[in-house]
């Protein structure tokens, strides 16, 4: 889950989609409890905002029961109106019948109002209101709330079902208003001799960011025999994979070092999901973000030609033999595509042309970067 923007507003993750699960099962198996053996309720969901909720508790409940809806509206925006329209009734009769409200979100209870007003002459057995979210803070009426999911505080939240101006309803997570981002933070791929590391020096100083390279946090940590850089050194002298964890953390201590920052250049960082996943949870606390993952595109035959013509003048070994060269092609191409996907699910991929001068490639980047 990352910061996401609907409309003009930011949102940060607020509860997951796991939670979310644990929280509809909960409250169907409490009302089911609650309910006499072999009773039928009907189920009356609250337009528009509940439908996601509505359609995962009745799968969650254990037994018959029938299901209609009505659609209220109270809110405009971010702010609820006070003012409630009924636009579809119930058609059903429920004489006699234990009829149970499931609503996404409580607040004022200016809806739960109209609800009671509703059904006061439906001569129903019992009325019981089941609710997602409960803002206790902002709640003004003397009404009843039999069954309450979670109670949160008075900040406008959107997803599972609930809105901003129409958007967000479709986020299978809760999502709750947030301050806009104060960084621009970038993730620069690109395979073994792209210029990545000279484009990455060419923004670093256009647009006054800061250039992580994970490889250059590695080579200090363990030049300075940090805590970090030890644990990393001991991983590798016994041929062992440094863990995520331990990377995170050497970045993290990047990041903080530079709170002020106008922006991060991660180079070499993320390299698989879960460390992009991390990444994005990180950031995500400090109300920040990945704003787009941008990646020189070069075919790989220029690029071995380049290799080998660097590695005449280099000194690096791994420049010099061409099966090693692709081996390395392979290894970045396998990486790249997941983390092609990751970022393209987020609208957040960016694939740049990388052949030409130093000065067009960096134009076209830059392009892209002041759209982000």
């Amino acid at each position: 889950m990352s910061i996401i923007k609907l409309h003009d507003l930011y949102f940060k993750p607020f509860i997951s989609e796991n939670e979310i699960k644990s929280i509809v099962k909960y409250l169907a198996q409490k009302v089911k409890r609650d309910l006499p053996k072999d009773e039928i309720p009907i189920f009356v969901g609250i337009l528009n905002g509940c439908f996601l909720f509505a359609a995962d508790f009745i799968r969650e409940f254990e037994g018959n029961c029938e299901v209609s809806f009505v659609k209220l509206a109270s809110y405009q925006g971010t702010s609820s109106t006070e003012n409630v329209t009924q636009l579809v009734g119930i058609n059903e009769d429920l004489s006699g019948r234990t009829v149970i409200i499931l609503e996404d979100i409580i607040d004022t209870g200016t809806t739960l109002q109209e609800i009671y007003n509703i059904f006061r002459n439906k001569n129903v057995k019992q009325l019981k209101v089941a609710t997602l979210f409960f803002k206790p803070d902002v709640f003004r009426k003397e009404l009843p709330i039999n069954y309450i999911g979670k109670s949160i505080s008075d900040k406008f939240i959107v997803g599972y079902g609930l809105d901003y101006n129409g958007l967000g309803r479709n986020y299978s997570e809760i999502y709750q208003l947030s301050t806009p981002p104060k960084m621009k933070n970038i993730v620069l791929f690109g395979p073994p001799g792209a210029g990545k590391g000279t484009q990455a020096e060419f923004l670093k100083e256009m647009y006054n960011l800061v250039h992580i390279s994970t490889g250059d946090v590695f080579r200090f940590n363990i030049k300075n025999e940090t805590e970090l850089g030890l644990l990393a050194k001991k991983y590798m002298d016994e041929g062992d994979l440094v863990p995520d964890e331990v990377t995170i953390n050497m970045l993290k201590a990047e990041v903080e070092k530079n709170a002020n920052a106008k922006g991060f250049i991660f180079d070499g960082f993320p390299r698989t999901q879960s460390q992009a996943e991390a990444l994005d949870a990180f950031l995500t606390e400090k109300g920040e973000q990945i704003n787009g993952m941008i990646a020189l595109e070069v075919p790989e035959d220029l690029l071995v030609e380049r290799l080998l013509e660097r590695g005449k003048t280099s000194g690096r070994t791994d420049d010099t033999d061409e099966g090693k060269i692709r081996n390395r092609f392979n290894e970045y191409n396998t990486k790249t595509a997941v983390l092609k996907d990751y970022f393209d699910a987020q609208n957040k991929y960016y694939g740049i042309n990388g052949v030409g001068s130093i000065k067009e490639i960096t134009k076209r980047i830059s392009e892209v970067f002041d759209t982000l």
